[in-house]
């Protein structure tokens, strides 16, 4: 109980240094309503830090679902259907843009590989809902001839976070409740050195269904170039 209650109060002085350093209208622009620019469908991870990757300042402007393995679907009554948290900005807040970040070192598609390979489930039960769900997409990509399974487990582990990100993209793509003007992107969080060498860069690793770094980084700033790479080519 007493380190409970440490970090209750680590919770609460957290909290009053935000407030402290807040400019007094921080929060003016969004008092009546949410216009998120885009929103960004990130993998349930204390390590990937949702809205500072993207160096954002102000509220509103990012809209952050996440879930195990930045999943951009659920489950109702056996089909899969876009996320509610997915299609709320999309559908009521006026945005446009979808972007699925895996990242490096996932555990829930370390999770999914595992048990494509005959391991049982982690648990408890919403966990492996969400376990699931990911394994066969990542039977498919083991059976795919773009994973390179003969690799060591970390290697496959990562190429499987790309070939997710794909997957989750497509699917976003193609459904119908997504209007065909929002633009979908794919980016990989690497903050272990896998994509190069700067911890933290998430690595453009699709486009609208552009997977191939060369054609991507041609559609992207020259500055940027090196944020575009790719295990899957």
């Amino acid at each position: 109980m007493c380190a409970a209650h440490d970090v209750l109060h680590e919770l609460l002085a957290g909290n009053e240094r935000h407030t402290e350093e807040l400019p007094e209208d921080y929060f003016r622009a969004v008092q009546d309503g949410q216009h998120p620019d885009i929103v960004s469908v990130c993998c349930s991870d204390s390590r990937v830090p949702q809205e500072r990757m993207w160096g954002v300042d102000h509220p509103g402007t990012v809209f952050t679902p996440s879930n195990i393995g930045n999943q951009v679907w659920d489950d109702d009554e056996g089909t899969r259907i876009v996320d509610g948290g997915v299609l709320y900005p999309i559908h009521h807040a006026g945005t446009d843009v979808a972007v699925v970040v895996g990242h490096t070192g996932c555990g829930a598609v370390t999770a999914a590989y595992q048990v494509a390979m005959g391991a049982e489930l982690p648990g408890p039960r919403g966990v492996d809902k969400w376990v699931e769900l990911l394994v066969p997409v990542i039977e498919e990509a083991l059976e795919s001839e773009t994973v390179d399974t003969e690799a060591d487990e970390q290697t496959v582990i990562n190429q499987l976070v790309e070939y997710n990100v794909d997957h989750q993209a497509s699917f976003l793509r193609d459904a119908s409740a997504v209007p065909d003007d929002v633009d979908v992107y794919g980016f990989v969080y690497d903050f272990q050195g896998i994509y190069g060498n700067e911890h933290g860069r998430a690595y453009l690793v699709n486009v609208n269904g552009e997977t191939d770094p060369d054609r991507i980084a041609a559609e992207i700033p020259d500055a940027y170039e090196d944020a575009t790479r790719s295990l899957l080519f």
